[in-house]
């Protein structure tokens, strides 16, 4: 079977689901917009004769797991899992000013790239299979976050239990630009700084001990452990209630990125070692959340070169790569089964008003995404 003429024929079905998806708004901390769109996609599978699991959120939209077993052509152990999400960074209303057009081989729109062409390309491949009486070697999970740009626990615990059981996972965030894999991911770690001082007035201040001077004292040795690929954004920060008042308090939000685990040992151990400059002050950190780091094995090498041979067969190239963002695929990842991620499209614009996907590349992709799907 051509899949690229198939999917090719079809493209006009798959830029209309796509649009249904981008004009349904969902922005992460909507849980109506959010649960809405999800109830759209949803309804598509059903129709496909999917079994739906509902995971009720109060907080975020609820998540869905959505398995496919159409007539099995083996009996081999273990589900192929699929990570998409359906929450985006865009604000409801965002559609009218960055509208879903299409110019040349360029599909634009909020959400488009990241990620609501991924669940257009399982639905695509899904409902390939059915209406050709396909038959895929294990059965397909797909699960459909709602609430992956913001990262949750809740979320991160049924990804964990899916992975454990799946014998591989394919995660359909976009493609790095020019269409390669992703198989080394940065983690993320959030940590919130807290200084307690003491106050005074302002025409006393040696009555006092300035929480704020202290932060940006500790704020300055983030230099030490920005090597080897770490880095630090201190994205919030605040103190103090009045201009003539001595500030007692001070905090700040800082975003942490690292290649390995043991980088990330070494950002805690930095943490755990940070000792007042001023005299009367007292430090504290939290971890607010954290992100594995997506990191290189030999499974995860195996099993790329394993998509590479079938993509070959299909007459496509593909390349790997890394980048510094994070992605559910790393939460995967961190159980040991073999897991790529980048299988999206190719296109630019990221979280960008220039969001764009490359049509080719939506119709080449759903054509590989088959293919595995077909003989994994």
């Amino acid at each position: 079977m051509d899949f690229f003429l198939y999917f090719k024929s079809r493209q006009g079905e798959m830029i209309r689901l796509l649009k249904e998806l981008v004009i349904r708004e969902s922005p992460t901390h909507d849980k109506k917009a959010v649960d809405a769109c999800s109830n759209f996609i949803v309804e598509e599978f059903k129709k496909l004769g999917c079994r739906l699991t509902r995971f009720p959120q109060k907080e975020f939209g609820d998540f869905y797991l959505v398995n496919y077993y159409g007539q099995l052509k083996s009996k081999k152990e273990g589900p192929l899992l699929i990570l998409t999400h359906i929450d985006t960074v865009w604000p409801v209303g965002k559609i009218n000013q960055m509208p879903f057009y299409i110019s040349g081989d360029k599909i634009y729109g909020p959400g488009v790239l990241d990620m609501k062409a991924g669940l257009v390309m399982i639905y695509s491949a899904i409902k390939s299979l059915f209406d050709l009486n396909i038959k895929p070697q294990r059965p397909i999970s797909i699960f459909i976050n709602s609430a992956e740009e913001t990262g949750c626990q809740a979320a991160h615990e049924v990804i964990l239990k899916l992975a454990r059981q799946a014998a591989y996972v394919l995660c359909l965030e976009p493609a790095l630009p020019g269409g390669a894999l992703k198989t080394q991911r940065k983690g993320r770690m959030v940590i919130r700084v807290e200084i307690k001082g003491k106050s005074a007035h302002a025409g006393t201040p040696e009555k006092g001990v300035n929480a704020i001077i202290e932060l940006i004292n500790q704020l300055q040795k983030l230099k030490k452990i920005q090597k080897g690929g770490i880095t630090a954004n201190v994205g919030l920060i605040g103190g103090g209630e009045k201009p003539n008042i001595v500030p007692d308090k001070a905090w700040a939000v800082i975003d942490l990125r690292f290649w390995t685990s043991s980088q990330k040992n070494r950002i805690l151990e930095f943490f755990r070692a940070l000792k007042p400059t001023l005299e009367g002050t007292r430090i504290k950190y939290f971890q607010k959340s954290f992100t594995p780091p997506l990191e290189k094995t030999e499974a995860s090498s195996k099993f790329f070169n394993e998509v590479k041979s079938i993509a070959e067969g299909l007459g496509l190239k593909l390349d790997e790569g890394k980048t510094g963002g994070g992605s559910d695929a790393s939460i995967a990842a961190s159980t040991g089964v073999p897991t790529l991620d980048g299988l999206g499209p190719d296109g630019d614009g990221l979280h960008a008003d220039h969001e764009h996907l490359l049509l080719p590349s939506l119709i080449e992709r759903t054509a590989l995404l088959t293919e595995l799907m077909r003989l994994l």
